[in-house]
């Protein structure tokens, strides 16, 4: 638990807790690890951002940086990490002078037009430094990846999205401003988890969880009958709900077979790889779909994901976020506009750099026509 809210609950702007922006930023701007460049040591990484940025333990920095490049943590990982970074198995990454990491291919959206000086910065923690108070994002981060978090008096638990689903979203309230949140609805059909499942909630419960912003989502593990030569049956689930720990769910449906708390279930293995595959092993007279009701119910193969759409919107001063519960409508908005001011930055930005060559282009032009005169000076001086 965070004691600074700002701390642990996200901007609604670029979707990012500070240890995260700080990440980012540190990893482009000080070692210019684009995805394009040679993998560094998560070290080296760390020690940049405590000592520059983030001054708070290089454990938290360290649990941030892994968390970001899990492609089972975040629908869209920000971090491209080299070497053990922990596994659906609850399996801890390996200790940072060990893995190595650069920026993902995705995160250079973030970071694209830092260069431009469309955004504002602020002292770091000595006063030695910069850093931006946020980056100039030009995805929905806050709803692209999720957050959860959790600070004195209050919480946010915001799920992942589909980002091809947010884009048609924002496109249609860009040209459209008197959208409704069930007119958005119709793009984002709901979470987007990066471990898959099944989502139970109907288009009505979605709707509210949406318009208010917190309610609990339903989502249950994806599973398919296999038939056997010789006669048998298998249950492969083929997903689970997310942060569900593989390890203990299997030991879970374990202890059901020795416990013979479910007899027509015979036996368990974990055949998974890059891709989840639980074999259940069935008696040949058994229901598989009474199996998996028992399962759902009895064990963590479906869960419920509490969400709570908390994020920091901004205020008069430009270095506070004030905490605020937004419905869907109200988080796009703010990103419409945030993007806005980008934009704008970003071509003023642009006009004034093609101002300043055109002030030099027009005295080389003034020059070129009084040339004669010009060397005339310069033989007598």
């Amino acid at each position: 638990m965070c004691a600074l809210r700002g701390t642990c609950v996200p901007d609604v702007r670029d979707g990012l807790k500070p240890v995260q922006r700080r990440i980012i930023y540190g990893m482009f701007q000080d070692h210019r690890l684009t995805h394009e460049a040679k993998y560094q040591k998560c070290a080296k990484v760390v020690g940049t951002i405590m000592g520059q940025y983030h001054p708070h333990g290089d454990v938290a920095i360290y649990d941030a940086l892994v968390r970001m490049a899990q492609d089972f943590s975040l629908r869209y990982p920000l971090v491209d990490g080299h070497g053990n970074f922990g596994s659906l198995d609850g399996d801890a990454a390996a200790a940072m002078r060990y893995t190595e990491c650069r920026l993902a291919a995705l995160a250079a959206e973030l970071v694209q037009e830092l260069a431009k000086r469309t955004i504002d910065y602020r002292p770091n923690y000595d006063g030695t430094q910069f850093e931006p108070i946020v980056i100039p994002a030009r995805l929905p981060q806050l709803l692209m990846n999720g957050t959860t978090g959790i600070a004195v008096g209050m919480a946010t638990n915001i799920p992942p999205h589909n980002l091809g689903e947010l884009c048609d979203a924002l496109i249609d309230l860009s040209r459209h401003k008197d959208l409704e949140v069930k007119d958005l609805l119709k793009h984002i059909k709901g979470p987007d988890f990066p471990t898959g499942g099944q989502i139970l909630n109907s288009k009505s419960e979605l709707r509210q969880i949406y318009e208010t912003g917190q309610g609990s989502v339903r989502v249950r593990g994806e599973w398919k009958l296999e038939e056997l030569a010789r006669g048998g049956r298998l249950v492969v689930v083929t997903s689970i709900p997310y942060a569900v720990n593989k390890s203990n769910l299997v030991a879970k449906f374990g202890e059901l077979v020795r416990e013979r708390k479910l007899t027509p279930l015979v036996d368990v293995r974990d055949e998974s790889t890059k891709d989840v595959r639980i074999v259940l092993e069935i008696k040949r007279d058994a229901d598989p779909e009474l199996v998996m009701a028992y399962l759902y119910k009895h064990t963590p193969l479906q869960t419920n994901f509490g969400v709570n759409l908390t994020c920091l919107v901004p205020t008069d001063n430009p270095e506070v976020g004030a905490p605020k519960r937004l419905d869907l409508k109200s988080i796009l908005r703010y990103f419409l506009d945030f993007r806005f001011d980008v934009v704008t930055r970003r071509f003023e930005f642009d006009l004034k750099q093609v101002q300043q060559r055109l002030h030099i282009l027009e005295g080389f032009a003034k020059v070129y026509d009084a040339l004669d005169e010009m060397l005339k000076m310069i033989r007598k001086s």
